[in-house]
């Protein structure tokens, strides 16, 4: 039974990830104004890949750790300059992104720190 559960709990976290890539590959236009550096449409098809690239990685067992690390790192990015400054300018619905980015970056250095083989 715990082959089964810790494989579902890698399948059902890499799920949203997955979305979250094809929601930046088909809304980069929208999605531009939020990238603070060069490059904006780039930067969101970039993100959109590498989130993609993540969830199969994670569904498929296979260099989860690289996987997850890249999540910590896009999620502490997004978190502190995207729905962090939000919030602190008084939109209380970025309260809800931010909570989400710290909640999974938690849930991705947890799934980081277990070997491939232990999260079979």
């Amino acid at each position: 039974m715990k082959f089964w559960n810790k494989r579902l709990a890698r399948i059902i976290f890499a799920i949203p990830f997955g979305v979250f890539g094809i929601f930046h590959l088909f809304n980069a236009q929208m999605m531009k104004g939020y990238v603070w550096v060069p490059g904006k449409v780039f930067w969101v098809y970039f993100s959109g890949v590498a989130l993609i690239l993540a969830a199969i990685s994670l569904i498929m067992n296979k260099y989860t750790k690289w996987a997850c690390y890249g999540l910590v790192v896009f999620l502490f990015i997004t978190g502190f300059t995207i729905h962090l400054p939000h919030l602190i300018q008084g939109n209380q619905a970025s309260m809800t992104g931010f909570l989400k980015d710290v909640m999974l970056l938690g849930a991705a250095l947890h799934f980081a720190g277990h070997s491939e083989e232990e999260l079979a």
